[in-house]
Formats: C-alpha cells, sequence, structure tokens
C-alpha cells in the first residue's frame, strides 16, 4: 500500500505517516522512484494499553489517561489488543492486573504514558525481560512526575520498609525454631 494510501486508512496526514517511516515504526520500502510502499502486514500490532493510578481518588484520571493512550496508538496506526486499567501504588510489586498482563503472549508492546505508570522501581528489569520474549515497552512521555505521586509512593516504601523490619525479628524467632526441629528430628 502507497504510504500516502496509508495514511489516509489511518486518518493521519502524510507527513505524519512518513515521520513514523523515518523513525522506523512502519515496515516499508522505498522504490527507486521514490514511493514508498507501506507492507500493512508487518505494521505493528499486538498493542496493550496499561494505565495506572495510585488511588481511588484520581480514578476519573484513570479513564482520561486512558484515553490519551488511546488517541496516542491510533496515530501512530497500532493494533490495540486490550487496555488495562489498574488503581495501585507504583511500588507494588503484586497488582493483580500487571502480573495477568505480564504472563499473556498475544501482545508486542505496552504502551505507557510515563514510565512510573508501570512501576516505580525496576523498570528497566521489565524492559529487558519483554524485550528477551520479543516484547518492548513504549513510553509516551518521558517528563517527571508530579511531587504529590512521588511523595505518595515514597510513603508506601517507608511503610513497606517498616513492615519489613518487624516482620524480619518474628521470621528469625520461627527460622531458629525450624533449625531446633530440624536437629532434634536428627537426633
Amino acid at each position: 500500500m502507497k504510504l500516502s494510501d496509508y495514511a489516509k486508512s489511518k486518518g493521519i496526514s502524510y507527513q505524519t505517516a512518513w515521520r513514523m517511516w523515518k523513525r522506523g515504526e512502519l515496515k516499508a520500502t522505498q522504490l527507486p522512484t521514490g514511493t514508498v510502499i507501506v507492507d500493512v502486514q508487518k505494521t505493528v500490532e499486538g498493542v496493550v494499553i496499561y494505565a495506572r493510578v495510585s488511588s481511588s481518588e484520581n480514578k476519573t484520571n484513570l479513564d482520561s489517561q486512558a484515553l490519551r493512550l488511546v488517541r496516542y496508538c491510533e496515530a501512530k496506526g497500532y493494533q490495540i489488543k486490550k487496555i488495562v486499567k489498574e488503581v495501585g501504588s507504583g511500588v507494588n510489586d503484586n497488582r493483580k492486573k500487571l502480573v495477568a498482563l505480564l504472563n499473556e503472549d498475544d501482545y508486542k508492546i505496552i504502551v505507557v504514558e510515563h514510565k512510573d505508570r508501570l512501576t516505580r522501581i525496576g523498570f528497566n528489569y521489565l524492559k529487558v525481560l519483554l524485550n528477551k520474549q520479543g516484547k518492548d515497552i513504549e513510553v509516551v512521555n518521558l517528563a517527571e512526575e508530579e511531587t504529590e505521586d512521588i511523595m505518595q509512593d515514597f510513603l508506601s516504601i517507608i511503610t513497606s520498609f517498616c513492615a519489613r523490619i518487624y516482620g524480619l525479628r518474628k521470621r528469625k524467632r520461627k527460622t531458629e525454631c525450624i533449625v531446633k526441629c530440624l536437629e532434634s528430628e536428627c537426633d
């Protein structure tokens, strides 16, 4: 399909489609005449949108965040497989919807508005692991997040560490008890 026809079919300008091709976002070849032919079978498919807010108070922002990401994906010509919306802390490593998404295989790219919408800690680890599976993470906006969200996550981290410290004492006693039981079984 000619690049101009592709642009019309996606509802974008020819110039936008040209820039997408130049950035490598479209699988296309240029003929000796200069005409760009888009291989519509090889355009990026299987995109999942992941939107997250840290508290239910921000639930209205969740819908608008997802809508912005849908518009972004449509403008890039992505085929959206699923939209995942979740309310939870960015430092929580047990978000059910994100864990379920990471266990799925029917997508190529996870699109997020900001890096911290996916996770506050360990973003690069997730990216490396997904790349090993032939998947990727695309971050729309690389700008820093608001101070309020960062403070809320900071408090979550402190709370988590305090709980772990108090839990360490109990675990240490439990480990000592297990060792004692194992030693008495051996005698």
